[in-house]
């Protein structure tokens, strides 16, 4: 077979090089022409339907690939430049990516917004309208996931040369439905009708193994350890393009999906094995299927387990990979590659690299430990202690034997070093210990992560204390240079250019300049319109829109009527006890109790208040349900109260 790649021999074959060189040397024009022929091209050839006919979700469909392509463009040469370059890579390592919707995003970061809305606007439709037919990618839950999307938007817009790491649910984060005030889950379908952002890398498939036993075998005088897996199933890549803003760099979202292992499947057939060949292929592709598997059970731990095995094994087999096409040893592995692991699921990859290192490589144990801790850094999330990762002993054993060797090894190096700081201080040993023993014996993913990675970042100062004073006490006295902070805000490109469009054009205006759409420090400048009336009225006028969109949305979704000239008090985030959900509701309570008791002229200097509260509780967070029911509940006996009207609203 031809090696994938133009050659430059003499003859023919240079010719032909040259020709299809000449043929490509251009980029995708974005007229208005150009741009609406690239549409209906898509509509007849990609979505197959007349381009005479068709309707707003086809259009859209039509339209995304049209944006694609632009994008694959600039996703082409940035990774041939980075090639070229080889410089040390970025890889973001994270369980959770929620990227919400592309379209918006993608056009604005590309600079052919209005470009494109002139081209729709043609040919009889919407760029809003058809934006809306966009389903939601919710491949994540709260803070940490929207973190991983808007660290790939930086990253991008910043030219750093980053690939990010994650798993392709079939199914997002569940639909939620409220019946009676009670919380009920539905599949969120997400894929139902195909997701045109995704390019799928069918080539690029790596054997993931979980199960089976380790062996030991002697090598030219020397023992290693041999893992026998007992069950194999495969990682098929699938590639989202994320691009910069205000830069043609474009990396590369990497998500991995789970199917059965071929050679297994046809074994099971020409034996006549059938069913099992079926129910083989349906626990393969179960491990990508559903975020956030209920884990009260065994089997949904185990799930778990293996939806972070899996994703860490295929990523480092790619990152591997990558790294060996232009090295021949490990000598520079630290200079070329950094990994980012968010928070501790994708923990399992230190062990996962150092097997990869001492059982296929062979490299030694101390050259391998050093290698580790000089790629890995870790972000911390939690800010309760109960909060942090366990995995039970007993399953990592059954799933992953060999990798609970390498972290027992790791753990007794680690407390030996630990006896020469601190000497005998075994409560001391114990807390800091990666192995926790006790009823369950387990093995605290935290503690790992801290142990092996040169920094820890916390996501705000005021976190930061908290890790230091509380959470990870012991390590910040052992090592206090490791600790760091990075503020966990969100892009400004995603949740102010496209979520707030007029708030945009204001702040442009204000400053003179769009260039804090890439620069965030620019808007210190806006102090500086602080005292100026018109710019005050301006911003006033924005808000005042803003909120009336805003009450049109929950009439619409809800039926109840709000003022918009009330003031918005607004909680939406995931529904967890240490959130506060609940005493929000009970600041409620109290204030609907103080407005009840008072006179009709202390009534008239009340500030009318809508309270919005939203979000979603895991499928099994029984208390997180129950605060979604009072809020409900509160909210039924608050809203239909005359005696209170505009004064108070609860919109859950």
């Amino acid at each position: 077979m031809r090696k994938a790649g133009l050659g430059f021999e003499f003859g023919d074959r240079k010719a032909k090089a040259e020709r299809m060189l000449e043929l490509m040397d251009g980029f995708l024009k974005n007229d208005p022409v150009s741009l609406q022929k690239d549409i209906l091209d898509h509509v007849e050839y990609t979505v197959a339907r007349s381009r005479f006919s068709f309707d707003d979700f086809e259009a859209y469909q039509a339209l995304s690939h049209s944006v694609r392509d632009r994008l694959i463009e600039r996703w082409h040469d940035t990774h041939q430049y980075f090639k070229r370059k080889d410089p040390k890579r970025l890889y973001f390592l994270s369980l959770e990516f929620l990227m919400g919707r592309s379209l918006s995003n993608s056009v604005i970061n590309l600079g052919i917004r209005d470009q494109y809305a002139d081209a729709l606007t043609q040919l009889g439709f919407e760029f809003e309208v058809l934006a809306e037919q966009e389903g939601d990618a919710a491949l994540g839950n709260g803070g940490l996931a929207r973190l991983s999307a808007c660290q790939m938007d930086s990253l991008a817009t910043l030219d750093f040369p980053a690939w990010g790491y994650g798993l392709r649910y079939q199914y997002g984060l569940f639909r939620q439905i409220i019946l009676n005030g009670f919380q009920h889950e539905q599949p969120d379908y997400w894929l139902n009708f195909g997701n045109p952002w995704e390019i799928e890398r069918v080539h690029v498939s790596y054997a993931v193994n979980f199960y089976g036993s380790v062996e030991e075998k002697h090598f030219n005088g020397n023992k290693f350890k041999v893992w026998i897996p007992g069950e194999t199933v495969e990682a098929v890549a699938y590639d989202n393009p994320i691009p910069g803003y205000g830069t043609r760099n474009t990396i590369n979202l990497r998500l991995w999906a789970a199917k059965p292992n071929g050679q297994y499947d046809m074994e099971a057939f020409n034996t006549g094995d059938y069913i099992n060949a079926v129910i083989t292929s349906q626990r393969a592709e179960t491990i990508s299927s559903v975020l956030y598997p209920d884990d009260r059970s065994y089997q949904g731990k185990e799930l778990r387990l293996k939806q972070q095995y899996f994703f860490v094994s295929a990523s480092l087999q790619d990152i591997i990979r990558r790294y060996k096409d232009s090295h021949s040893n490990f000598d520079q592995f630290p200079d070329k590659v950094a990994l980012q692991l968010n928070d501790t699921h994708p923990s399992l990859a230190i062990p996962e690299l150092m097997r990869v290192l001492i059982d296929e490589e062979l490299l030694k144990w101390q050259e391998a430990w050093d290698i580790a801790c000089k790629v890995f850094s870790f972000t911390a999330h939690t800010v309760a202690p109960d909060g942090l990762e366990k995995i039970p002993v007993e399953l990592l054993s059954n799933l992953l034997p060999r990798h609970l060797q390498i972290i027992y090894d790791i753990n007794f190096l680690f407390v030996e070093e630990l006896k020469k700081h601190f000497g005998l201080e075994y409560d001391r040993l114990s807390r800091m210990s990666i192995v926790e023993e006790g009823a369950v014996k387990s093995i605290r993913m935290a503690n790992l992560s801290l142990v092996c990675c040169h920094t820890v970042d916390g996501v705000s100062r005021a976190h930061l204390d908290i890790l230091k004073a509380r959470v990870f006490k012991d390590f910040y006295e052992l090592w206090p240079q490791k600790f760091q902070y990075k503020t966990n805000g969100v892009t400004q490109r995603r949740w102010v250019v496209v979520s707030n469009p007029s708030l945009c054009s204001l702040i442009s205006k204000g400053l003179g300049t769009d260039n804090w759409i890439r620069d965030i420090d620019l808007l210190m400048g806006l102090r500086e319109c602080a005292e100026d009336t018109e710019f005050q009225q301006e911003w006033k006028m924005v808000h005042q829109v803003n909120k009336i969109r805003l009450a049109e949305f929950i009439e619409a979704m809800t039926g109840m009527k709000v003022s918009p000239d009330a003031m918005f008090d607004v909680q939406i985030k995931r529904i967890h006890e240490y959130k506060r959900q609940l005493l929000n509701i009970l600041g409620i309570i109290h204030r609907y109790d103080c407005i009840k008791s008072m006179s009709q002229d202390d009534r008239r200097k009340v500030v009318p208040r809508v309270c919005i509260i939203g979000g979603k509780a895991a499928p099994g967070y029984e208390m997180a349900k129950k605060i979604i029911k009072l809020c409900h509940a509160v909210g039924e006996v608050i809203n239909s109260d005359p005696d209170i009207g505009d004064l108070l609203k609860l919109s859950s």
